[in-house]
């Protein structure tokens, strides 16, 4: 089924995650509820676009995230060239607590980005992603200190206000984003229940201001369509950008799918992950109390302490003799988890101030050094950076979706050239993301 004023040869969405992990999220999203779905790590070529087939929706995972102004126009000028024309909706796909600075992953530079190649004035931004616990009512961002737990505001949640690069100390996305040079028009979840003459009436209204893009209140999963409904009757009729996590996506499918041009919700298969055939290697370089907690409950794992220091130093020595103990171990079928934090979620001090950005690189190394050593079935990264920059070190350009570990941690099958990354098993997940046994679940499959 095709949703209304759509091609079948071309995408409904293109999506750019400015963040591997919360790319991945987009497409089992897509996936999930039914699109034909691929995640290129780059700009794909035409021979890759060839082996993907007839899609639905393209995405493209990046790392503008950790990137400054400078750093987002070379990383999205090309991207946002080969989007341009190519589908009804652009996606520009952040993290879900909308992580971003004036100095880093600025979302105000990104839509001046997109702006040269999508000149429709209405800009969606989505707050909110109810299966993620994250809620945003009357412009104020709301999340859960962990999966499950209490929701605080989010300047009020120790992690995100603690956030070693990019901490939030304001909870009203329009005063969040208007430190990044971004006027933010807000549409408030009550005009949802007044029905569609009501909310497209107050869109109108709005956009007779100055503002730069239009926030949308996602309280709850119920909100999801209307919101949809807006983008899609939009973007039909003018190509069009929208701003958010993977909610974006949700909304554009929770109208589809009340209009029955997907399959409902009910329907939609939530693909458990099998245990694994082989010994699993994580990479864990986030910081979060979740991580560390999940990296505690990791009883099937051999668990190695990597010194942060040492990797960022390019120390060859120590790291050539890390990458052989951890050869070893994996050839012997153990299973290890590689920790390049202090398993307490303590934060090491490292000397330079891009400590953090060094040390993702250096991880991203370390696995490509690792993969050629011991070629693996099944691989896991912790932390939004640190999954990026590995990836960018691997030649690997595509990911699909397999299933679910939990909310928003998805494992994916890898597509390369390269004979031993292509079919690998890769979970990526956020500092923030899965419950405590998320690692063993990579070992044992779901229950």
């Amino acid at each position: 089924m095709t949703p209304a004023g759509m091609d079948t040869a071309t995408p409904r969405i293109c999506f750019y995650g400015d963040d591997f992990t919360g790319a991945t999220d987009t497409l089992a999203t897509a996936t999930q509820a039914g699109l034909r779905s691929i995640l290129f790590l780059r700009i794909p070529s035409a021979a890759q676009l060839r082996a993907a087939g007839t899609l639905d929706c393209l995405g493209i995972a990046g790392a503008a995230r950790a990137m400054d102004a400078a750093e987002m126009e070379t990383e999205l000028e090309p991207v946002a060239t080969f989007f341009a024309g190519r589908a009804p909706v652009t996606h520009y796909k952040i993290c879900s607590t909308f992580d971003s600075a004036a100095q880093v992953g600025n979302i105000g530079v990104a839509l001046r980005i997109w702006r040269r190649h999508i000149p429709n004035r209405f800009v969606a931004i989505v707050g909110g992603q109810p299966n993620l616990d994250r809620y945003c009512a009357f412009s104020h961002l709301f999340a859960a200190v962990r999966k499950g737990g209490e929701v605080v505001r989010i300047d009020r949640h120790d992690t995100m206000r603690r956030h070693p690069v990019t901490p939030l100390h304001e909870s009203d996305l329009r005063l969040h984003l208007q430190a990044q040079q971004l006027r933010v028009a807000a549409i408030h979840y009550p005009v949802y229940a007044r029905g569609d003459d009501a909310l497209d009436q107050q869109i109108e209204q709005k956009l007779t201001t100055s503002s730069d893009a239009m926030l949308f209140d996602i309280a709850e999963a119920a909100h999801l369509a209307p919101v949809g409904r807006v983008i899609w009757q939009r973007a039909v009729r003018q190509p069009l950008l929208a701003i958010g996590a993977s909610s974006v996506v949700q909304a554009l499918c929770s109208h589809w799918q009340q209009q029955g041009q997907l399959p409902s919700a009910t329907t939609v298969s939530r693909d458990n992950v099998a245990a694994t055939d082989g010994p699993v290697f994580v990479l864990a370089g986030s910081l979060s109390p979740v991580t560390a907690m999940q990296i505690a409950a990791a009883t099937s794992f051999r668990h190695v302490m990597l010194d942060a220091q040492s990797l960022i130093d390019g120390d060859e020595q120590y790291i050539a003799a890390a990458l052989q103990s951890i050869a070893v171990q994996l050839r012997a079928g153990l299973h290890v988890l590689a920790c390049t934090a202090a398993a307490d979620g303590g934060r090491k001090l490292l000397d330079a101030p891009d400590a953090a950005r060094r040390l993702a690189h250096a991880g991203g190394e370390f696995l490509r050094r690792l993969l050629q050593l011991m070629p693996l079935r099944r691989v896991g990264v912790a932390g939004g950076d640190t999954s990026s920059y590995a990836l960018k070190a691997l030649d690997i350009w595509g990911l699909s979706y397999l299933g679910n570990l939990a909310a928003g941690v998805a494992l994916c099958q890898t597509h390369a050239d390269a004979s031993h990354l292509h079919g690998m098993q890769l979970m990526l997940k956020g500092g923030q993301m899965g419950g405590a046994d998320l690692f063993e679940l990579l070992v044992h499959g779901q229950p």
